[in-house]
């Protein structure tokens, strides 16, 4: 149920066009040529993190859709069990208070996902192996996990938070790189401008540092797991379906999304600091819970 990682790897791509092209602009060397420019570097940062932020939640439709194999949207539904899907999201979206998400439906095992910029312009999807594992009321419970993601905010709080990270590493990169490229040049006056020291170092820094800010959106990621959960519950009137729609996934084997979209699927990902999803149980024990 998310579509997380693949805003992510979007905003890494924007993020490393961006650098690629200040740099070859000889933005870094503006920075340090008389002394790093703190002001100037905080200015750099911020447009660096947010503006690939902002880039990846823009495109984060489309590249839901082009990146899905078998994807369709739903333009006009072909079959009972797409007008239901259908009419589910609507009702769904109404009660939520947002807008008439698209659907659409995608080929694969039991899996779903929803994106979009914003309450009134996003997407909700649905695997055809959901539709066939799952009762009619656990799939409607799924939907409504994805539609309180929506009504959550949770894309434009992820795009925040990702901003956030992504100034700090540019931010604290470049300072490390800075106070590297000096000590590796004491007393060679020379030389101005940024040396290979600060180059190598910079680039390092960035690796390492968008790894740990990585870290820290799965976490947030998984916090948000839990409102979307109990949302579903609110939408649905009560929460037995969604506690029984998570037990269900816990017994089948999830749907395996291609990389690039495997955050945005109701079961999770890999590794537990980089797990954008809690492990079911976890879910299930705070929905019997609440």
């Amino acid at each position: 149920m998310k579509r997380i990682f693949l805003f992510v790897l979007t905003n890494l791509a924007v993020m490393a066009v961006l650098l690629i092209t200040t740099r070859l602009l000889g933005v870094d060397r503006f920075l340090t040529a008389n002394g790093l420019n703190m002001g100037a570097l905080a200015g750099f940062s911020l447009v660096m993190g947010f503006g690939g932020a902002i880039i990846s939640l823009l495109m984060s439709k489309q590249m839901a859709k082009w990146s899905t194999p078998g994807f369709t949207l739903i333009s006009q539904p072909r079959n009972a069990d797409e007008a239901w899907i259908v009419d589910t999201v609507r009702r769904f979206a109404d009660k939520a208070g947002i807008g008439m998400p698209e659907v659409g439906i995608f080929e694969g095992d039991p899996n779903a996902f929803a994106t979009g910029a914003n309450k009134n312009n996003a997407l909700v999807a649905v695997s055809t192996g959901l539709l066939h594992n799952m009762t009619r009321e656990e799939v409607e419970a799924v939907i409504g996990h994805e539609v309180a993601h929506i009504a959550n905010g949770d894309m434009v709080t992820m795009t925040l938070i990702q901003g956030v990270m992504n100034t700090f590493v540019v931010f604290l990169s470049r300072i490390i790189g800075y106070a590297v490229d000096s000590f590796l040049r004491k007393g060679d006056s020379e030389n101005t401008g940024p040396g290979i020291g600060y180059m190598i170092t910079t680039i390092v820094m960035d690796i390492i540092l968008g790894f740990a800010a990585a870290i820290i959106v799965a976490w947030f990621s998984r916090q948000r797991e839990f409102r979307a959960d109990a949302g579903a519950a609110q939408l649905m009137g009560r929460k037995q379906p969604m506690i029984n729609a998570l037990a269900r996934l816990g017994g089948l084997t999830p749907g395996e999304l291609p990389k690039s979209m495997a955050a945005m699927g109701i079961t999770g990902g890999l590794g537990k600091l980089f797990s954008t999803h809690p492990p079911i149980e976890q879910r299930i024990a705070a929905l019997q819970a609440s």
